[in-house]
């Protein structure tokens, strides 16, 4: 998923169709001159709708498509014909795709099922006939129901990542080098921080031809829950990862300490992160031998199974695959 390909937000307007004027007609038949009211109701104006796709992957075909509009409800005829409903204009989205109010910042509803459909503006109903307006006392009814008003407004659509593992770390701790080692996904990879701008997914096979999906989010960094670096743009995507994988990489100065700034952030941006699984990987542990990798194993933290990694040899990439596995069936 390329990094200009990607687009996680976008603003966009919508609006309705109106409802279609119910009919005023009365019968008039040459064997029935004064024939009562028979007109029919107004058709509804069209809702505007999201629907999950599960192919999409990104909200880039909305980024220049900014305005979608439904169509209106036909008017009511004689005979007490209905007028022809508004047509549903449809936008679809990815799975993951979080809509608010664009004015109040109001959470709308989320979509995350494959073909879930949530109407984003309701359409205006149809104004009824005068056949509705008939009684006893009053026979020839000649006024019948405008129909309502179309609906309008701007609203966000945000993407929040679905993804079975989310990669959590700071800059430069090999998390693209791992997705691109243990997947077919190929993220921008270089030695400088903030390579990865947006996430990639990439979908890791395991034994028996399962298989699971990880992301790679880009790093983080202290401050990240005030909007720091690139903030909240990234957070949101781990409140969809089943797992969290910790990668700290060998050369840090301290990896207790490193962890917990990294815990902290995700406790500041939402405290409910805290209660997915974890688990921890050191990276770049091709630059340790044995004896600096059992001095390091004291400071490593004792809530989490933690597993030594290299991803240009290959060291414990078999051991962490089963232990993410085993974490998300778990």
């Amino acid at each position: 998923m390329g990094d200009t390909n990607f687009v996680d937000y976008v603003k966009i307007f919508g609006r309705s169709g109106k409802g279609g004027a119910g009919s005023s007609h009365l019968r008039r038949e040459k064997l029935n001159p004064r024939g009562g009211p028979d007109g029919g109701d107004g058709g509804r104006g069209g809702d505007v709708i999201l629907r999950g796709n599960p192919q999409l992957w990104t909200l880039l075909h909305l980024k220049f498509k900014k305005h979608t509009f439904a169509g209106h409800g036909g008017a009511g005829s004689a005979n007490q014909r209905t007028g022809a409903a508004g047509e549903d204009a449809i936008i679809e989205v990815p799975l993951g795709t979080v809509a608010r109010d664009a004015e109040t910042n109001e959470i709308l509803f989320e979509i995350t099922h494959d073909g879930e459909q949530k109407v984003l503006v309701k359409g205006g109903r149809g104004g009824l006939g005068n056949t509705h307006f008939k009684s006893a006392t009053f026979q020839t009814p000649r006024f019948a129901q405008p129909g309502e008003p179309y609906e309008e407004g701007w609203f966000i659509l945000e993407l929040k990542v679905l993804a079975d593992v989310g990669l959590v770390g700071f800059p430069n701790a090999g998390k693209s080098t791992l997705l691109s080692v243990v997947s077919a996904a190929r993220p921008k990879i270089d030695s400088y921080p903030f390579t990865t701008l947006t996430p990639n997914l990439g979908i890791v096979s395991y034994r028996d031809d399962k298989s699971f999906v990880m992301a790679d989010i880009p790093g983080i960094i202290e401050g990240a829950a005030e909007g720091k670096g690139l903030g909240h743009r990234f957070l949101r995507h781990i409140e969809r990862n089943a797992v969290l994988l910790f990668m700290i990489p060998a050369d840090t100065g301290d990896v207790a300490l490193e962890y917990n700034i990294l815990l902290e952030e995700l406790r500041k941006y939402n405290p409910e992160l805290l209660d997915k699984r974890r688990v921890m990987a050191i990276s770049k542990c091709d630059l340790l031998d044995e004896e600096l990798t059992e001095g390091m194993r004291p400071s490593l933290p004792d809530d989490l199974p933690v597993v030594f990694i290299s991803s240009v040899n290959g060291t414990g990439l078999t051991a962490l695959r089963d232990l993410l596995w085993r974490a998300l069936n778990s």
